[in-house]
């Protein structure tokens, strides 16, 4: 009985939030209300909206299970690297691009670098997505499987649907106004489970006696392995998803340039104070539950409620769940339909309307949502599809956009060397090295290289692509802001 009043509350939410997004949807009238909101919006909106770009099944499920194993050090990519991720977005990309007339970080390419650099960027941008969408899906199945009993494949279908529908005909105004309804739900609902949380396990005091020696230790260990790979934590979002277009629309989606960078600043703080409580609530579970730490530790939290709490706190967080996961996926299936259609299929036709921009988008839109479903039914590791998405940026897109930003000598040739040597390196390296490392033939400095995660080697290729590219060709193509 209780389940099936749950389950009623979750559909009814879910399609509250459907008539939200088309409510939303009636101020879509041009190419530019669907991508950045017909740039409208103030600033408290577009910081619930970036606060939401991850705080989804990543945050909830997916750092909470490696906080739970691992402590303070298995969290360090999130939330720490996001909330980084979203305070350099205010310093480094808002102010410089918020007054170019562009729909798409790709667009930035075109201008700078010119028609070759903005092709490969997006053919580059667009695949980088579907792993991030794809952990998503999976958890709002997961989720659906756990209240329901939902087989997973009918959940991932379920799911794919109905984020598909109020993101196709809403775009950036759904997904804003969504997403701000969606970060209230999330913050209430954590906090009523938090609080249960804590007093169950006897107050604060009694859950920092119970943590393992070294659980909250921020820094690694002094061996020069930890270092790199703590670095490479910081960097996996924090710097690789400052080149994504769902970060750049709800950026550009601001009233003003002042609003757009005090948005960034602001959903960065809330990254780190909000995303705190599922880890919290994690940790105390770890205490009340340790049994649940033998099973799938993504479904950890959601165990906990179901099991052990009221239907109240159940209603409360599954809708912040399922609030923080749909805030997440709409914004990230909306991405790429924007860079295809802007970037890959609008070049192709001269004389394309606005119109027709916007038809084509939506229906990238649709083909973003097969994809990514389609990779949801063949995997199911949350943490392991959010890393390689960031990582995928990271190595390709990263230098050239800050280059092409900050250097008046990068060139057109140079950015294209640096998104092709950069994506190059990481996936050679990504293939090999870790069959080098567990084959125990290596000697000691070798196994050190070979432990180095392959994101940095297609870092350090993209940032010497981009030298040589530059500093070895002249690009006519090259342009600066100023002129």
């Amino acid at each position: 009985m209780q389940n099936g009043i749950l389950l009623a509350f979750i559909l009814l939410y879910l399609v509250g939030t459907v008539l939200v997004g088309w409510w939303a949807s009636r101020k879509v009238k041009t190419a530019a209300d669907f991508v950045v909101a017909g740039k409208h919006l103030p600033m408290y909106m577009v910081a619930c909206a970036l606060f939401a770009t991850w705080f989804g099944s990543e945050t909830v499920m997916g750092a909470s299970a490696e906080f739970a194993q691992h402590g303070l050090l298995g969290v360090i990519e999130d939330p720490f690297g996001a909330a980084l991720c979203l305070l350099l977005a205010g310093l480094l990309i808002a102010r410089p691009l918020y007054n170019l007339n562009i729909l798409t970080f790709n667009d930035f390419f075109k201008i700078r670098f010119g028609r070759t650099a903005e092709l490969t960027s997006a053919i580059l941008m667009v695949p980088s997505y579907f792993s991030w969408i794809t952990a998503q899906i999976v958890a709002l199945a997961i989720v659906m499987n756990a209240v329901s009993g939902l087989d997973y494949v009918w959940g991932v279908v379920l799911c794919t649907s109905m984020v598909l529908l109020y993101t196709y005909i809403g775009g950036m105004w759904s997904v804003t106004v969504t997403d701000f309804v969606q970060t209230i739900a999330i913050i209430i609902g954590l906090l009523a489970l938090m609080a249960e949380v804590v007093g169950a396990v006897g107050g604060w005091g009694k859950m920092l006696d119970a943590a393992p020696e070294g659980f909250f230790q921020f820094f690694p260990e002094n061996k020069p392995i930890n270092m790199v790979h703590w670095v490479a934590a910081w960097m996996t979002i924090g710097l690789g998803s400052v080149p994504q277009q769902d970060v750049f629309q709800r950026v550009m989606s601001a009233r003003s340039m002042k609003a757009s960078v005090m948005a960034c600043y602001m959903s960065s703080l809330m990254y780190l104070t909000v995303a705190a409580l599922p880890l919290i609530i994690c940790y105390g579970g770890r205490i009340l539950y340790p049994e649940l730490l033998e099973g799938d530790t993504q479904m950890m939290i959601p165990q906990m409620v179901l099991k052990h709490s009221g239907l109240g706190i159940q209603i409360l967080f599954f809708g912040a769940l399922i609030s923080a996961i749909l805030s997440t996926c709409s914004g990230a299936m909306l991405a790429p339909a924007t860079v295809i259609g802007e970037n890959l299929v609008k070049p192709l036709y001269k004389n394309m309307t606005d119109a027709g921009l916007l038809r084509i988008m939506r229906y990238s839109v649709i083909g973003v949502a097969a994809i990514s479903g389609s990779m949801a039914l063949m995997r199911n590791n949350i943490y392991e599809l959010v890393g390689e998405s960031s990582a995928f940026s990271l190595v390709s897109l990263f230098v050239p956009l800050i280059a092409g930003l900050y250097w008046k000598r990068a060139t057109g040739i140079g950015a294209i060397a640096a998104m092709v040597t950069g994506i190059s390196v990481w996936a050679i390296t990504n293939f090999t090295l870790p069959a080098l490392a567990e084959s125990g033939t290596l000697s000691e400095n070798a196994q050190f290289w070979a432990e180095v995660p392959p994101m940095l080697y297609g870092f350090g290729a993209s940032i010497l692509g981009m030298l040589g590219g530059s500093l070895l060709f002249k690009s006519h193509a090259q342009q600066t802001l100023s002129s």
